[in-house]
């Protein structure tokens, strides 16, 4: 939810920030500024450098030293609010944890930093903290040390920590469970969801929501007590803490969480459900064993993997920092599940969308999708009516004429998408942008006869669109660089991840992932059940197993793609697609989207023969070596920046298992050396397909 707040921040009135005397401290604060309004201190966060707020070493200190002076005016209120458009405070300086290795260095920065709320929890005068925009983790945090907290309508609180492999560090677990009830306040570290202010104050974590505009006002009712302090609790949430009520109810969470992730990938999770078990209704014990479990996970290798993560995420969404793309409406042709699906998102993140094919009827089922996808994703009625105007079906094209980009989400056949751009060309405006979302064919076939190919590139999303991150934005020699400029930034204003990557078969993401898949196939051929297959790489950290995978995206994608690279990749030996998966989208067994594919899929799920999922060793090491040795045939064709940029790709673009930091990453964690004689051994075995990438010299073997 940052980028959406960051994106209203650029519409959002001027802050309602005090304009009395600023204090002046010795040294000068850095990060906040002490401010007196009458009897009313306010400090405001302000991080320097920075466009959003974020707790690091500097900005508690200055905090510090600011409440101790705060102190000695004996004002009638404290007041805490940010100073950045953006939000309250975004959480912990994420970057003063990376490559932390000693527990205890890590406890004792947590208790320099849990000192500095404990001054902040007990300063003698009533602290409000005043929330609008994000307010994550640490800054969730220092906002439970204060007597009071009003948000605006607009503000997400949460505890993200657990993507990170963690939990609360700076007394969230015993703070949260002061005020919410266990269950609630449980939910909400387990999962790392945000809460909107109103469900936040129905849960405890608020006191009162306001307008902005009211800040200051609600001051007044604060100091004048006419604030009712949350109380979401009650008895029954009372209870919930005290044994044996509590270990039943961590019993069925644990269960819970083992059906979505394992203990050994994940241990976050269950560490926090351990936390409260063991210490759910006794605040003091609790205290210290939340900063000797999160020293424990910051130390391990999940979470050291799933902080790299997140920077790989900051280095997608950088390829956009600096860029522009001017764009308002865009004509999407092609109404399929993937056109229909991407002209859906585009209207939900405010452009004007025309979506086209040949007659309404199939039009219609993408316009049905679009509304649950509006239902799960924007929060009220006149949202969802605002971004249903915004997606309009045009059977007759109009759109084009006026689109300031257009993109063609028409079959996989050259032929077709040339007719599709002849007639788009000759309706688009001259500065117009034409992109593919081609799956595989190289934009230098789909650019011949075009009157203007620097105006084309590829925008490549995954499926499904509004789940998966990453949008591949593809170059050919030919591409204008303002025009790939305004691509990426067009996909940054989609809240996507944008990678350019260069035009080869199949890109990266497809690139790497057939070979893997086709091993899938062949292990099917050979008799081994899907289930095993799919459990074999959901043991080994997958959100989903190949097979499953396959059924979800589309058979007849997935036979497109292997058939193209099988032709045009000439530096690997690819396997001949398997008699039976071109038989069975011979007779329209397609997967999910027909209802039957490998597996019969009810209610959106396969329907998988119960008893048969039973990881195999030995096929877990055929599955991923086909993988990482396709990376590392990746990497020898320059297709992305770096090796950074393909484990981005694979972990946002594919789900590779987050917990390991990307393929390459753990490729080098096993050692490339070990790798290569691993596939070595598979050469043997099964064949020149395993051959060793010429890559992994350039990666280090």
């Amino acid at each position: 939810m940052a980028t959406d707040q960051a994106q209203a921040a650029l519409t959002r009135p001027p802050l309602t920030l005090p304009d009395g005397e600023s204090i002046a401290a010795d040294p000068p604060f850095a990060h906040w500024r002490l401010v007196t309004d009458g009897d009313v201190l306010w400090a405001i966060i302000d991080k320097q450098g920075a466009s959003a707020n974020t707790l690091s070493k500097g900005v508690l200190e200055d905090l510090d030293r600011l409440l101790d002076i705060a102190a000695k005016r004996a004002p009638k209120a404290l007041v805490i609010r940010s100073g950045k458009q953006s939000g309250f405070i975004a959480g912990a300086e994420i970057g003063e944890f990376v490559g932390q290795t000693d527990e205890a260095a890590i406890r004792a920065m947590i208790d320099s930093g849990l000192a500095v709320f404990d001054k902040l929890a007990h300063f003698p005068a009533p602290t409000i903290a005043l929330i609008h925009g994000f307010c994550l983790g640490g800054g969730l945090e220092l906002a439970l040390c204060c007597r009071y907290r009003i948000a605006t309508d607009d503000a997400r609180l949460g505890f993200p920590e657990v993507m990170l492999g963690l939990h609360p560090g700076l007394a969230g677990t015993w703070r949260s469970l002061a005020v919410m009830k266990p269950i609630d306040a449980m939910t909400a570290m387990l999962t790392g969801k945000t809460l909107i202010a109103r469900k936040a104050k129905s849960q405890g974590l608020v006191d009162a929501v306001t307008e902005e505009r009211h800040f200051a006002e609600a001051v007044r009712w604060a100091i004048r007590g006419d604030v009712k302090k949350a109380d979401a609790k009650g008895p029954i949430g009372r209870a919930m803490n005290f044994s044996p009520l509590r270990g039943i109810i961590a019993a069925r969470m644990e269960r819970e969480t083992a059906a979505k992730a394992r203990r050994d990938h994940y241990p976050a999770p269950f560490a926090l459900i351990d936390l409260w078990k063991a210490h759910g209704d006794d605040a003091s014990a609790l205290r210290p064993a939340e900063t000797r479990s999160f020293a424990h996970l910051l130390t391990g290798e999940t979470s050291q993997n799933l902080v790299r993560c997140f920077f790989l995420r900051e280095k997608l969404k950088g390829y956009a920092k600096g860029a522009t793309h001017d764009m308002t409406h865009v004509h999407v042709i092609g109404a399929g599940v993937m056109g229909g699906d991407i002209a859906a998102w585009a209207a939900l993140r405010g452009f004007r969308v025309t979506l086209e094919d040949r007659e309404m009827k199939f039009i219609a089922p993408a316009i049905g999708r679009a509304g649950e996808l509006f239902q799960r994703r924007l929060y009220t009625p006149k949202d969802r009516q605002s971004a249903f105007d915004r997606l309009m079906p045009d059977v007759e094209g109009s759109g084009l004429a006026r689109a300031d980009l257009v993109i063609e989400v028409v079959p996989e056949n050259p032929d077709i998408k040339h007719q599709v751009y002849a007639r788009a060309e000759k309706a688009m405006k001259k500065d117009a942008i034409l992109a593919s979302n081609t799956s595989s064919i190289e934009l230098e076939d789909l650019a011949k006869g075009l009157k203007r190919p620097e105006r084309f590139c590829g925008i490549h999303f995954f499926n499904p669109v509004a789940q998966m991150p990453l949008v591949e934005m593809v170059t050919h020699e030919g591409l204008d660089d303002k025009v790939a400029s305004r691509a990426l930034s067009f996909i940054d204003a989609l809240d996507k991840l944008p990678l350019p990557v260069k035009s080869a078969p199949g890109f990266l993401v497809n690139r790497a992932l057939t070979p893997y898949m086709m091993e899938a196939f062949l292990a099917f051929a050979e008799g081994i059940k899907p289930e095993v297959i799919d459990a074999t790489m959901e043991a080994f950290g997958m959100p989903m197993g190949p097979i499953e995978l396959a059924d979800q995206v589309g058979l007849d994608v997935g036979l497109h793609v292997a058939h193209v690279l099988k032709a045009e990749v000439k530096d690997r030996a690819l396997p001949d697609v398997p008699s039976w998966f071109e038989d069975l989208v011979k007779r329209g067994s397609l997967g999910k989207k027909s209802g039957k594919g490998v597996y019969v899929w009810k209610d959106g799920k396969p329907q998988k023969a119960e008893g048969e999922a039973r990881p195999d060793k030995a096929l877990e090491d055929r599955l991923v070596l086909s993988l990482l040795n396709a990376m590392a045939d990746c990497m020898a064709a320059g297709l992305v920046e770096d090796a950074d940029a393909a484990d981005a790709a694979m972990i946002f673009g594919t789900g590779f298992a987050p917990f390991r930091g990307g393929p390459l990453n753990y490729a080098r964690k096993v050692g490339i050396a070990t790798v290569v004689e691993r596939l070595e051994a598979l050469e043997k075995a099964h064949g020149p397909r395993f051959a060793p990438s010429k890559g992994w010299k350039t990666l280090g073997a």
